[in-house]
């Protein structure tokens, strides 16, 4: 069994934690680190390397089908995913997702709660569990916005790491993005001209302007605001009883995601072309398209990487603005955990609709965890070729 205990990743300063958030960008790379940047890049004298973790075998022979393992721990949901190598791509040997609401009151008070943080310490504790179970040999596990923006975050990181052996590294806003795009740029329609990913999350949103491009793309442009499902979903606040109200908070949402999008939009609005192009990854656009296709419950096959009409997300978002949570409720797909979040998930998409107004939508059920596996995978395969080509110059020598 492997040691489940990754050694600390690198923990951003303050200001590095809210660089980045809205910015023109030159184009770029998304690809994971080489292995010569994940070895030599900020090395801690215990060994770890920004939050990439290289567990100990029992195996005699490490061989290509060790396990891989991301984490993502969200201001919604925490989620788990453990994967092989599998030619181009991976095989998803274990996976968990929980909804934790780790940012629950971030909003009002700007801390993490108690019942927030037992929570996620419970699911980390599951994960923790299942990367034992699965011998995993290399891991990444990385905390979002709730951490960036709570004032006792890094006492929460701690706490992790003492009570389950994971350590968390507290992602920039920037990397978030970065991943996003990596894990799930693959479902992006063809065609000609730069592209919109966006990922609506918990505590912030990400829009990404990309250039496809094999094997990865680049990005052009980038933001992230402060507005996710939860976090809006708390500063705007409680629902009125009618649907007049109701209509109107929905309007303030949609007004506040705008304006925080509003120099962005003006940056890529150049760059739209005839056919344009708008992936999303996210639970919200996930729900929605279940929406979309009348299922009875979520089926993560017919949703990962349909391709739905805007205009009937722009129907499904302003019926939901409309209906009270009780009857959010009773939806299928949407349930308890959902009904109070995905107003305000609706609001996002819309303002994003209106920034990017492309006729259809990607949808994925892939983002950041697909994104770090990637990467790990990669910087993996790249650091056992260098190391098999020194071998070969010291057999010469």
């Amino acid at each position: 069994m492997a040691d489940h205990s990754p050694l600390a990743g690198r923990r951003e300063s303050a200001g590095q934690r809210h660089a980045g958030r809205s910015q023109g960008v030159d184009a770029q790379e998304i690809r994971g680190g080489t292995a010569e940047d994940t070895e030599a890049g900020a090395r801690r004298a215990d060994g770890s390397v920004n939050g990439l973790v290289r567990l100990p075998q029992h195996s005699p022979s490490s061989g290509p089908r060790q396990a891989y393992a991301a984490i993502d721990l969200g201001t919604n949901n925490c989620r788990l995913l453990i994967a092989r190598p599998a030619e181009e791509n991976f095989v998803v040997i274990d996976a968990f997702s929980r909804v934790v609401r780790l940012g629950e009151g971030l909003a009002q008070s700007g801390r993490l709660s108690d019942a927030a943080m037992d929570r996620a310490v419970n699911a980390l504790k599951v994960c923790a569990d299942k990367l034992r179970r699965r011998n995993v040999h290399l891991a990444r596990s990385v905390a979002t916005e709730a951490c960036r923006r709570a004032q006792n975050g890094m006492a929460f990181i701690e706490r992790v790491r003492s009570e389950t052996g994971i350590h968390l590294n507290v992602i920039s806003a920037q990397e978030e993005a970065r991943l996003a795009v990596l894990g799930c740029h693959i479902l992006l329609e063809d065609g000609i001209g730069p592209a919109v990913i966006f990922d609506i999350g918990g505590g912030s949103t990400e829009l990404v302007l990309i250039e496809p491009g094999a094997p990865v793309p680049r990005i052009l442009d980038w933001q992230s605001v402060p507005w996710g499902v939860v976090s809006l979903t708390e500063t705007v606040g409680e629902e009125g009883g009618d649907e007049a109200s109701r209509i109107a908070r929905f309007r303030k949402m949609r007004q506040l995601v705008s304006d925080s999008f509003a120099d962005f939009a003006k940056r890529i609005a150049p760059q739209r072309t005839p056919d344009l192009r708008l992936l999303g990854t996210s639970g919200t656009v996930t729900t929605l398209a279940s929406l979309h296709l009348d299922l009875p419950q979520y089926d993560r096959k017919a949703v990962d990487g349909l391709i739905v009409p805007a205009r009937a997300m722009r129907e499904i978002t302003g019926r939901l603005s409309t209906l009270s949570p009780e009857e959010r409720r009773q939806l299928p797909c949407i349930g308890t955990e959902r009904a109070d979040l995905v107003v305000a998930g609706c609001a996002i998409l819309e303002a994003i609709l209106d920034i990017w107004p492309a006729e259809r939508l990607g949808v994925a059920d892939r983002g950041i965890r697909e994104g770090i596996l990637r990467s790990l995978m990669s910087a993996d395969a790249e650091g056992l070729q260098a190391q098999a080509a020194l071998r070969k110059l010291a057999r010469r020598a």
